[in-house]
């Protein structure tokens, strides 16, 4: 009997002791749950619009957006006021949720499967997918760029399509409006707020 009370006792430790690794995810599932998300909202029977709402709720729980905002400014990030930062956090949100969504809700099923992982280091893993050709398009290769840092809470901060990076293609763009606006950063401020109307 007391054989058995030690069992469970150390059962009991051990498993509290493994609690955090059973809330962790690993980044490839972490991944293949995304996209089975997305792609069971765009298979579904509902209106674009619905479609495009639940598309940006999945982006909002699963993308680093305020870090990945703050990427795409460059050196500029450096230069803002407090107030500059906090509008400048709530544009580029409702910019990246409106153009994410608006851009995959144009897909009606997208078949995509998760192919490997590879950890880069401690904060990051790339995670390497594809998505299936169809009669329209060829077979794509998307590598996610996951931050691994804390493993119960991982987060995108970039997608890789066909070797293009999304997020140094933002900055690229977003420097190039204020470049061309005498280092104005309220010309971006103002590009943002036109989209997003």
């Amino acid at each position: 009997m007391r054989i058995k009370k030690i069992l469970i006792l150390f059962i009991f430790i051990f498993s509290f002791s493994n609690f955090n690794e059973v809330l962790s995810i690993e980044p490839d599932v972490f991944v293949q749950s995304i996209v089975n998300r997305a792609s069971k909202i765009l298979s579904s029977n509902l209106n674009k619009e619905n479609k495009i709402k639940e598309l940006k709720n999945i982006a909002d729980e699963t993308v680093d957006i305020e870090i990945l905002g703050l990427y795409t400014l460059g050196s500029y990030r450096k230069n803002l006021s407090d107030d500059q930062k906090k509008i400048y956090t709530v544009l580029f949100r409702e910019y990246f949720l409106k153009t994410f969504a608006s851009r995959l809700a144009e897909y009606s099923n997208p078949e995509i499967e998760v192919t490997s992982k590879k950890k880069i280091n401690e904060k990051y893993t790339i995670v390497s997918s594809s998505l299936a050709k169809t009669e329209k398009r060829p077979e794509v290769k998307i590598d996610w760029r996951v931050y691994t840092k804390n493993p119960e809470n991982l987060l995108i901060r970039d997608l890789i399509i066909e070797g293009l990076s999304l997020a140094r293609t933002q900055k690229e763009e977003f420097l190039s409006i204020i470049q061309n606006n005498d280092d104005d950063i309220n010309a971006l401020f103002e590009t943002l707020r036109e989209f997003i109307k």
